[in-house]
């Protein structure tokens, strides 16, 4: 399943999403944004789709799999849009952060790790859509520490 469709067939198709014009409803400094959050989507899920469980959770010569390195750029960019909304970390994205590190007893079924991939990627790209571009300026704090960015 893809989050957004590809560009139409043709030419266009294997032109990347920055190159395609400005996504539509989205202000203009947030480009950048929509637009790499638009080429993930188009190019990550079907990757993934590719693994089952046993090649996404081996870790070659010792490396992090692919299943950490996947639920951590979902967990990182859930994080990060609820600290662009103003939002505290809730339980539940506290629990989602441990579950990143899971051990081989308890991480969780690839197949639940490609959804929550997508579904994150789909919010993000909403937000985005949905943030005035005057908002931009609001400060925000960040983490426990409440670090200003």
């Amino acid at each position: 399943m893809r989050l957004l469709p590809a560009a139409a067939a043709g030419e266009e198709a294997l032109t990347e999403p920055w190159l395609r014009g400005p996504t539509p409803g989205v202000a203009p400094a947030l480009q950048p944004a929509a637009h790499a959050l638009r080429q993930v989507s188009e190019e990550l899920p079907p990757l993934l789709a590719t693994l089952g469980d046993a090649e996404a959770w081996a870790r070659p010569g010792g490396s992090a799999p692919i299943g950490f390195h996947a639920l951590h750029l979902a967990g990182s960019l859930d994080r990060l849009c609820a600290y662009a909304r103003g939002e505290a970390l809730s339980a539940e994205r506290l629990a989602a952060y441990a579950e990143e590190n899971a051990s081989a007893e308890t991480r969780p079924p690839f197949a639940r790790v490609r959804d929550v991939v997508e579904r994150t990627l789909l919010a993000a790209l909403a937000q985005v859509e949905a943030t005035p571009e005057d908002a931009l300026r609001e400060p925000r704090e960040v983490g426990r520490a409440k670090l200003p960015s």
